[in-house]
């Protein structure tokens, strides 16, 4: 249950960030606090935009979706449903393949870093790693 623990406050983390970025991307901030204006020209980009939502918006999805069911599966109804490491794991591994082809936009495309996606790169990358941790640590049911 630790682990789901460490996911739930991973993934409030990037619920933060990616509403600070999701604010900014719908002009509800005036500027992004980044430093050498690649987060602006991300931000910007033809790319920042995904199915006609911000991408720091689905990344507010993603992150919400992934802190309620590590969050639900702290919950002793819970605690030992597989559905929840394998949601976990889905969800998590989902995150690292969607962050690795906007790391790869960023570094060959728009030739700009953001700062901010870096950092939730990283969030996304280790939550998926507790995530397997996590799945591979989950009680089995002997098989007969």
């Amino acid at each position: 249950m630790t682990k789901r623990m460490i996911i739930a406050a991973l993934a409030l983390g990037g619920v933060g960030l990616a509403t600070y970025l999701a604010m900014y991307k719908l002009g509800m901030i005036g500027t992004i606090a980044c430093g050498t204006g690649g987060c602006e020209t991300v931000q910007m980009s033809k790319w920042a935009t995904f199915l006609g939502l911000p991408v720091a918006v689905w990344g507010v999805f993603f992150y919400v979706a992934l802190f309620l069911v590590a969050l639900l599966g702290t919950m002793e109804r819970w605690v030992d449903a597989p559905w929840v490491s394998h949601a976990l794991l889905g969800l998590t591994g989902w995150g690292v393949v969607f962050s690795a082809w906007l790391t790869y936009l960023e570094l060959y495309v728009i030739n700009a870093i953001c700062r901010f996606c870096v950092v939730s790169a990283i969030l996304v990358a280790v939550t998926f790693l507790v995530s397997v941790f996590e799945w591979r640590a989950r009680p089995r049911v002997a098989e007969s």
